[in-house]
């Protein structure tokens, strides 16, 4: 079994054959389906979603770095306002962005702050997105962490040294297309990252691995992330499945804590 913990299959690139895309995706043997949200124009959609797969797609609520812009708190209100309707598995996906445009750096860590709160309070973890950012938000991170806080960096594509401090934070890292891509050196550095702290996903309909680079990536393709993670750990297929579908469940199973509307 196979699991893809960040997937926008919600988006409108998958609404011509959506229902196809998690056909295929279950014959390569993804079951799991974890839907990051993206800003409030994305929640109709992802909540859609889960209604027309309830065994295999769950969503997760938050504001996407790149959304947040001079009206963020208004943003952060929708995001409120619905993780005090009914439980997420996650906050997510959040973080800081410094890649496209940095104007409003301030804005997004005090989004990310807040939203960490929200996440503790909670007790459920945080999907991190950190493009250009990860020492910046490993800091933040440190700063906020106690016994309730865990989640992952998705899309990881760091350092040895980077991934150690993520480790040491009791956080995971998610792997995805760009361990197949033949400069990146992502293979090189997960080779020595323990199985426990990795899981896959695909952030479909971006990042598509080899040989799809460059064409709309879906979940099915989680299957070539996965051999190319068992060559560079020199491990089997059937190991990188196993433990990275029971890392998934370790995450999303964090919510153990009685659902409670966010004050």
């Amino acid at each position: 079994m196979l699991t893809d913990t960040h997937t926008h299959l919600y988006l409108n690139q998958f609404d011509g054959d959506r229902k196809e895309v998690i056909q295929r995706a279950k014959d390569e043997g993804v079951q799991q389906f974890y839907l990051p949200n993206i800003d409030s124009t994305t929640i109709e959609g992802m909540l859609q979603m889960e209604k027309d797969f309830p065994s295999e797609c769950h969503a997760m609520m938050g504001l996407h770095p790149c959304s947040v812009k001079e009206d963020y708190q208004k943003e952060l209100a929708t995001v409120k306002e619905w993780l005090g309707k009914r439980p997420f598995c996650a906050i997510g996906e959040i973080g800081i962005d410094l890649y496209w445009d940095k104007t409003f750096f301030e804005e997004q860590k005090k989004a990310l702050v807040t939203q960490i709160g929200w996440a503790k309070e909670l007790g459920i973890p945080i999907i991190i997105h950190s493009r250009d950012s990860t020492d910046i938000i490993i800091e933040i991170i440190k700063k906020e962490k106690d016994s309730r806080l865990m989640g992952i960096f998705h899309c990881f594509t760091g350092t040895p040294e980077q991934a150690q401090k993520i480790i040491d934070l009791d956080f995971f890292m998610g792997i995805g297309g760009v361990v197949t891509f033949k400069n990146a050196g992502l293979d090189k550095t997960v080779a020595d990252i323990p199985l426990e702290r990795l899981v896959l996903e695909t952030d479909s309909p971006y990042l598509a691995p080899v040989p799809k680079r460059g064409k709309r990536n879906e979940s099915a393709y989680i299957k070539q992330i996965a051999t190319k993670l068992s060559e560079a750990k020199q491990v089997s297929f059937e190991q990188i499945a196993v433990a990275t579908t029971a890392n998934a469940k370790k995450i999303f199973a964090k919510n153990s804590l009685p659902y409670t509307t966010v004050y």
